[in-house]
């Protein structure tokens, strides 16, 4: 049975960085600007990124393409911190950054799309009594999102447990903890 091709060689794209390195190293002794990335390492950092994608931790969001992109844009600002002489593994080194990227993406992702949903909880739109007219005239409940009000609750729970975890409390919380002590002392 032959071994299955992978769709980076890691022994190619370690000799582009190190070779573009070196190139990025000559081009500094003469005062000469930074030359272009290799199109062969940008395909790398696309491949990655696009085969992580397709992985079924990631596969299910609509936004792949923007965690793609920020993946991309990761790799390209971090690429010179590559360090050959410490790591023969470039593609285990990208995939991290490429990793978390996607990471910070769907963090983003979620906190927007818990500021839509709080918005639109407090414009009163989720009341049970809220209707809308379909298109046949008939008054009907408006039921936008099943679990709007779940995901609000999680969200906010995670973060308060991620506050916890910190020991951070500030604002109202902080005003109110100190008020009650003195209260409690007194």
């Amino acid at each position: 049975m032959s071994k299955k091709a992978h769709y980076v060689n890691n022994t190619d794209f370690l000799n582009a960085l190190v070779d573009y390195h070196e190139r990025c190293s000559e081009a500094k002794k003469q005062n000469k600007l930074e030359p272009s990335i290799p199109n062969y390492i940008g395909e790398c950092f696309m491949k990655i990124a696009e085969h992580l994608a397709r992985k079924p931790n990631f596969v299910m969001y609509s936004f792949k393409e923007e965690m793609i992109g920020d993946a991309i844009e990761n790799c390209i600002l971090y690429f010179r911190n590559f360090d050959p002489n410490k790591s023969k593994n470039p593609f285990a080194y990208f995939t991290q950054i490429i990793y978390f990227a996607f990471l910070r993406r769907i963090a983003r992702e979620k906190k927007q799309l818990y500021v839509k949903y709080k918005a639109t909880e407090q414009c009163g739109i989720l009341g049970e009594d809220a209707l809308y007219e379909d298109e046949n005239g008939n008054i009907k409940p408006f039921a936008m999102y099943d679990n709007i009000s779940e995901f609000i609750h999680t969200f906010e729970e995670t973060k308060k447990s991620k506050k916890k975890k910190k020991g951070i409390t500030k604002g109202i919380e902080n005003f109110i903890e100190t008020n009650v002590q003195q209260l409690d002392e007194i």
